[in-house]
């Protein structure tokens, strides 16, 4: 494990390798799994902000699900979460001309209309964070829908901390940043 102040990052983040292959998933974490996006209780002010300037880019039934469940819900284990529609796709997933499935929050970054890129949580993923009371933790989420990114990764040689490194940055700073890459490199001679 690696600990940088409070955060303790698993060794996975170091050694495993990932690049999504959208053209492989098609966006499958937008709609695989229990809920919505995880969000952090700092976004959800930011979720209500953005919502006039988002709808433009999302489904009809996205539209729908945001008006009738708001801008994000309180899930069953008491954390935070963007809605789905029908229990599946996240309400701000959006298809492209390909059928890939994309973030309309992020086209509207993307397009100049809002400054929020999109939930941390998704700019992060293959990368969970769990808070606890004197630490976060980060660890890799190992999913069989990304088994194409994993190939990819592995084929380009890009490991999980240099795929999600603006998302790190985002949330933990530059400097922060810049003690992984020193933190790993050391550890990579120190195995030679």
């Amino acid at each position: 494990m690696i600990v940088l102040g409070n955060t303790i990052l698993s060794d996975d983040i170091a050694e495993e390798q990932f690049v999504c292959d959208l053209s492989k998933c098609k966006g499958a974490c937008c709609v695989e799994g229990d809920l919505g996006a995880p969000l952090t209780e700092e976004e959800l002010p930011v979720m209500e902000e953005i919502q006039e300037q988002v709808k433009p880019y999302l489904t009809e039934k996205g539209r729908q699900e945001l008006e009738k469940q708001g801008a994000y819900i309180k899930d069953y284990e008491g954390d935070y979460s963007t809605p789905t529609i029908e229990g599946k796709e996240c309400a701000y997933a959006i298809y492209d001309e390909k059928g890939v499935l994309k973030c309309g929050i992020e086209e509207a970054y993307n397009d100049g209309k809002i400054s929020f890129h999109k939930p941390v949580s998704c700019h992060l993923y293959p990368v969970r964070v769990t808070q606890y009371d004197q630490y976060e933790a980060l660890n890799y989420d190992r999913w069989s829908i990304c088994s194409a990114a994993c190939d990819l990764g592995k084929s380009l040689k890009v490991p999980v901390y240099k795929f999600v490194k603006d998302a790190l940055i985002r949330k933990y700073g530059k400097d922060w940043y810049t003690k992984l890459e020193i933190e790993i490199r050391e550890r990579a001679d120190n195995h030679i």
